[in-house]
């Protein structure tokens, strides 16, 4: 089983509030991926495997065997939503039903737009629901909304995002661009054919 923990540039003690990221991702490449947007963003991050796996490392499963760093706490959790024998769901649903562990922001990460998926998610205490693959800017948003805060919770996610991805996403493909939802709308009818009167 695979557990690293990176921290942050001990040489910017500005950029390095202690904040400690628990990302959950059964794919290697996305896992390499997060860990390094992580790093970037001067994130102490610590990457497993598995939603099992996780739970270990949080203490809330039965394992005498655990691997649990106290001195460690965890301000984030950011899933992975389809991985084998524990999903991302599951293991939000774990800890939110923790009384120890439930006030712990859990982000859940996924290359499916599914508006059945995301009120699933919401619902449940996600914080966030963020499409694949995850882009630097998603995690800088994540850090200046816990610093910003200054506690462990996140605040509520965008409400143009998620009001966008909720409304919309009947017309847009599985994959998007989070980029895309900043650009301004196509012109009506309307607005083309004054814009080629004036032509």
């Amino acid at each position: 089983m695979e557990t690293t923990t990176l921290c942050c540039d001990p040489t910017n003690s500005s950029d390095c509030k202690e904040l400690h990221v628990l990302a959950v991702d059964d794919s290697n490449i996305d896992r390499k991926v997060i860990q390094k947007l992580l790093q970037i963003s001067s994130f102490k991050v610590t990457v497993v495997e598995s939603g099992t796996r996780a739970l270990q490392y949080l203490g809330l499963d039965e394992d005498k065997n655990s691997t649990r760093f106290d001195d460690l706490k965890v301000n984030l959790i950011m899933t992975d939503y389809s991985m084998p024998g524990m999903t991302g769901f599951e293991l939000l649903k774990k800890i939110k039903n923790s009384s120890t562990l439930r006030e712990i922001p859990v982000v859940i990460m996924s290359s499916e737009n599914s508006v059945t998926r995301i009120d699933r998610c919401l619902e449940e205490g996600a914080e966030d629901y963020l499409l694949k693959p995850v882009k630097l800017s998603d995690v800088r948003r994540l850090k200046d909304a816990i610093l910003k805060s200054g506690a462990p919770e996140i605040d509520p996610i965008q409400t143009k995002k998620r009001t966008y991805r909720l409304d919309q996403s009947s017309k847009l493909p599985t994959s998007i661009d989070c980029h895309d939802l900043t650009s301004s709308p196509p012109d009506s009818p309307q607005q083309s054919v004054a814009k080629r009167a004036r032509l």
